[in-house]
């Protein structure tokens, strides 16, 4: 079953018996390339604010938008979480997701954990539907200051209304926040690094981070300049920390706008010499 394609769907995005949050904008895939937003570790649908409406206004693509389980108005995850949940939401949950909404050819969007989540699968999925990757603030590797960070975070919830402010957004803030911050701040979770699968990426990237970003290095788009196959364009941000799309968002726009017309470009050329 193809999903509603609507910014306030009644049909339902189930995967493994569990109901997932969603909207979509734009043009449906069946009239244009799409973007799948993926969120990142505390982030959900509505976190995203007025971006996606920007990005499809910009672009002219498709924007779909999902929260993963255990965020925003989605259903309760299991905690705890395994410390490979970023790969098991990439090979076992994405494809249903992109299955159900009917994807055909775009972009993967994602932001830090999501990053992570888009990277994992282009890396270990054979889909050639996927046309290219857009990874802002990824994390391949944990790096010690963004631990520190992590840990910060973990203090900031316990001592003040931060599980209230959540409420806002996650139907269940307890749930959404333990099952980032457990998972990051596990002892065994320090030598997690899923670094290899850059060395399958076989579609364009653009890495965007801000130089500021407090959860982690340049390291991580260096890792991806290093060991990509295929082109890679990068974007660091001043005066920027995790948050790119927030905090610069015309020139996230600018540079996802013109990464897409590339993409579309080459696809143009390569239909026209087929």
């Amino acid at each position: 079953m193809t999903l509603e394609w609507s910014e306030n769907p009644k049909t339902p995005l189930t995967v493994d018996g569990k109901q997932l949050e969603y909207f979509a904008l734009g043009p449906s895939p069946d009239k244009a390339p799409t973007i799948v937003l993926l969120h990142e570790g505390l982030g959900c649908a509505a976190l995203w604010r007025d971006f996606p409406a920007k990005l499809a206004e910009a672009t002219g693509m498709g924007v779909f938008v999902y929260s993963r389980l255990g965020y925003g108005q989605s259903d309760a995850a299991e905690l705890p979480k395994p410390l490979d949940f970023m790969t098991n939401e990439a090979v076992d949950v994405l494809p249903q997701v992109l299955g159900q909404m009917g994807f055909e050819r775009g972009i993967l969007m994602g932001h830090s954990d999501g990053a992570t989540i888009a990277a994992i699968y282009a890396g270990s999925v054979a889909d050639l539907r996927v046309r290219g990757l857009v990874l802002m603030a990824p994390h391949f590797f944990t790096e010690p200051a963004g631990l520190e960070s992590i840990r910060e975070t973990k203090k900031t919830f316990e001592t003040t209304d931060m599980a209230q402010k959540m409420a806002k957004y996650h139907k269940n803030p307890e749930i959404a926040f333990k099952g980032w911050n457990d998972v990051w701040l596990d002892p065994k979770f320090e030598s997690w690094n899923v670094a290899e699968v850059i060395d399958y990426l076989r579609i364009p990237t653009l890495a965007i981070q801000g130089r500021d970003d407090q959860y982690g290095t340049l390291a991580q788009i260096e890792e991806i300049e290093n060991r990509a196959y295929s082109p890679v364009d990068t974007v660091i941000l001043e005066d920027c920390q995790h948050a790119p799309h927030l905090e610069q968002t015309e020139a996230v726009l600018a540079a996802v706008s013109e990464f897409a017309t590339r993409l579309e470009r080459i696809e143009a050329a390569e239909v026209e010499t087929a």
